[in-house]
C-alpha cells in the first residue's frame, strides 16, 4: 500500500512540476510518469526498511 501511495504522490508532484514550467499535456504525462516511478522506488525501499524494523 505504501508503494502505491508513493507512486500516486510522485505522479501528482510530477504533474505539478510540469504545470509550473508551463508544459503541455504530454509534458505533464512524462513528468508524472517519471516522478511516479522515482517515488515508487522510494516506496519500495521504505517498505523494505519498515519490514526489516518490524521483524
Amino acid at each position: 500500500m505504501i508503494i502505491f501511495a508513493f507512486a500516486v504522490l510522485g505522479f501528482l508532484l510530477g504533474i505539478s512540476a510540469a504545470r509550473k514550467r508551463k508544459g503541455n499535456r504530454l509534458d505533464m504525462a512524462q513528468y508524472g510518469a517519471g516522478f511516479g516511478i522515482a517515488f515508487m522506488l522510494l516506496g519500495v525501499v521504505a517498505s523494505i526498511v519498515i519490514e526489516r524494523i518490524i521483524t
